[in-house]
């Protein structure tokens, strides 16, 4: 399958669980979703709703005692869900790439920028030193890093963690992946740098055609980088559908609750909005639906599953709520 092809991953109803002496923990539990070449997806939810370890999963990055118990990881149209680590090492860095929230999980603190951006490349290329240190210089610039030359040649203690980050993010595209996982990249920085890196990583999307998948537990952030947003809480996804829908018309009550604790959605004077409770444990959620507990608007419906529906064109929804709201009115 090309790149121009519809969707660069699909991921069909994957599990990916950790057994510990515990009990199951059901990290990733059922989820579906694609992106298309050239999209953005934001992946959104409150820490330990199972956000990285999709990420994780895609690249063949979960160790023991985890393990992906079922379903399929479709990138461009080869299932690579239990591909040997060798078939995976190949894909990752070059056509699957990853950027992390913080920089120094991605630079190594006593290499040279240019050293690793260079084995970045001939890692999976077969080029000499010059044209890999020119390809790496353009990269830098491509991320508008100033003075490119200079740059290559220092240490990453000696940059500001903007111009970590940038380089990080230069050296996930410098062999033009297909798609890119981005974990919480700007967590770490202020808002000025915040805003530059997402208009950065949308920039370089639209022009190279790579897939992204935007990792993140900041509605807001996300509402001004995605094409669509997924909506994760306890290992599944509740929620999904175009930004525009999902921020303008949320239909989940978790949903709103996000949306509702972002600050520049509370009027002046008001206290800031907030889920009430605790993400319940991943090793005993409770029956029924996991959010119901911290849900003003649970009913009797909620103490079985709630499945899957399809409300509006494009949309997503795991809920009995606006399904049950519609049918009265």
């Amino acid at each position: 399958m090309s790149r121009q092809a519809a969707n660069t991953l699909e991921i069909e109803g994957l599990k990916t669980h950790f057994f510990t002496k515990a009990g199951i923990v059901k990290a990733v539990d059922g989820i579906s979703f694609h992106v298309a070449a050239g999209e953005v997806l934001g992946l959104v939810g409150e820490s330990g709703c199972g956000k990285s370890i999709t990420g994780f999963s895609i690249l063949g990055l979960v160790d023991p005692p985890g393990r992906i118990v079922s379903g399929a990881i479709r990138f461009q149209g080869r299932d690579i869900a239990g591909l040997p680590d060798e078939d995976l090492r190949r894909l990752r860095g070059d056509r699957i790439a990853m950027i992390f929230q913080d920089p120094m999980m991605t630079l190594n603190p006593v290499l040279r920028v240019d050293t690793q951006m260079v084995e970045a490349i001939r890692a999976h290329a077969r080029v000499d030193q010059a044209t890999a240190l020119g390809r790496a210089r353009e990269a830098l610039a491509a991320v508008g890093i100033p003075s490119p030359e200079r740059r290559l040649r220092a240490y990453p203690h000696e940059l500001s963690g903007g111009m970590r980050q940038r380089i990080a993010i230069a050296i996930a595209f410098i062999n033009r992946p297909d798609l890119v996982i981005a974990d919480e990249p700007t967590t770490a920085l202020d808002v000025t740098i915040q805003a530059q890196i997402l208009h950065l990583a949308q920039e370089l999307c639209r022009n190279s055609g790579t897939a992204m998948i935007w990792i993140t537990h900041d509605l807001a952030v996300v509402s001004a980088l995605a094409d669509r947003i997924a909506v994760m809480y306890a290992g599944r996804i509740v929620e999904q559908g175009p930004v525009e829908d999902i921020v303008d018309r949320p239909l989940h009550p978790y949903t709103r609750g996000l949306l509702g604790s972002v600050p520049s959605h509370n009027a002046r004077g008001r206290r800031l909005a907030q889920i009430p409770g605790m993400t319940p444990s991943l090793i005993n959620l409770p029956g029924g639906c996991a959010f119901r507990t911290r849900c003003a608007r649970a009913g009797p419906a909620c103490l079985s599953d709630p499945p899957l529906t399809e409300p509006a064109a494009g949309r997503q929804l795991r809920c009995f709520d606006p399904v049950m709201a519609e049918a009265a009115a």
